[in-house]
């Protein structure tokens, strides 16, 4: 007696998986609605267009950049350069329509970027590659959206969550000293901080 393989595999035709498949790899992307929200009804209307714009747009593109280096330990170019031209699509029209404003915000912005970029550069430097470089090119762009203050904030909570948590790993034994951690999703704990406390 021939049994039916699909009804058993818990498939529904070719393509079509309920359990498990394709459609898996997206459940951790469930979360970032949930946190938009959030974000829309604590923030509207207590911050400038602008402001909302950079900290909604960080909450997403910081949500991806934690979910893909727990994947795969590494934030990749591409991903850094939709940042980057997401970013001047934000902030270039305001420089035609208010010119002194937009002056402010790309010094903020340049100031956040030299910040981000650059104390982490200066960490990937000394701790000898123990830090990505991904990691390095992604707070340079976050610090575009953030800003000087911003992007401090990032990196304070973000190092210490990271800092905290490779210890008690180590205390446990599920990681030895020289082993790293991806740390975009500690930094992302800062994102929170920053965009919606």
């Amino acid at each position: 007696m021939k049994s039916n393989s699909a009804a058993v595999a818990g498939t529904a035709g070719p393509g079509c998986h309920i359990t498990g498949g394709r459609y898996v790899k997206y459940l951790p992307y469930a979360g970032m609605p949930i946190v938009l929200a959030a974000f829309l009804i604590l923030r509207v209307g207590k911050a400038d267009i602008y402001t909302l714009s950079c900290n909604g747009l960080m909450l997403v593109f910081g949500y991806i950049a934690a979910i893909t280096d727990l994947r795969t330990r590494r934030i990749p170019n591409r991903f850094l350069v939709v940042m980057l031209v997401t970013w001047a699509v934000v902030v270039f029209p305001g420089v035609f329509s208010d010119t002194e404003s937009a002056v402010g915000t790309l010094k903020e912005a340049a100031f956040g970027f030299a910040m981000g970029g650059g104390l982490f550069l200066f960490m990937y430097i000394i701790s000898r590659r123990g830090l990505g470089g991904g990691d390095v090119k992604y707070m340079a762009c976050s610090g575009l959206y953030l800003g000087f203050t911003g992007v401090i904030t990032v990196m304070l909570f973000g190092t210490v969550a990271a800092a905290l948590t490779g210890l008690v790993l180590i205390i446990l034994k599920k990681i030895g000293r020289k082993d790293a951690i991806p740390l975009a999703p500690f930094l992302y704990i800062g994102v929170l901080v920053n965009c919606i406390a």
